[in-house]
């Protein structure tokens, strides 16, 4: 089974725009064929970002996305993550590098230029850092 993680622009994506490039995936989490981990610090972001006034969710709908991806994701303690190799500017988008290289092999897909960066020195690594939503997972 792959073990993925999914940074929140990916999560957006997921449950907020259902994005159409993005069904399979959704599909992917929801049957199990994946194991999506996520982290506390994780959790807390996307609350965050879900809450911004851009997107126009009512506490109803924002605490529906997050059960739902609290639900699909296994939850990783932030403290028992690795520190990875590639340093991110963004501390927000660092935690997402932590946890694919804590949980190698692994394939991290993100939309984030600032972690796309380091697709090649992360494959050496065995994860695989991506923008690509149809991968075979």
């Amino acid at each position: 089974m792959s073990v993925i993680v999914l940074d929140t622009n990916i999560l957006l994506d997921l449950f907020v725009f259902n994005d159409f490039r993005a069904i399979h995936l959704k599909e992917a989490l929801v049957t199990g064929n994946v194991t999506a981990l996520a982290t506390p610090n994780t959790l807390e972001e996307f609350a965050d970002v879900i809450s911004r006034p851009l997107f126009s969710l009512d506490q109803a709908a924002q605490e529906k996305m997050m059960l739902q991806w609290s639900g699909l994701a296994k939850i990783i303690a932030d403290d028992t993550l690795s520190t990875s190799p590639w340093k991110c500017q963004d501390p927000d988008d660092q935690v997402f590098l932590d946890l694919a290289y804590t949980n190698k092999p692994c394939t991290l897909i993100s939309k984030d230029n600032e972690v796309l960066k380091f697709s090649s020195r992360a494959a050496k690594e065995l994860v695989i850092i991506t923008a690509d939503y149809t991968l075979p997972l």
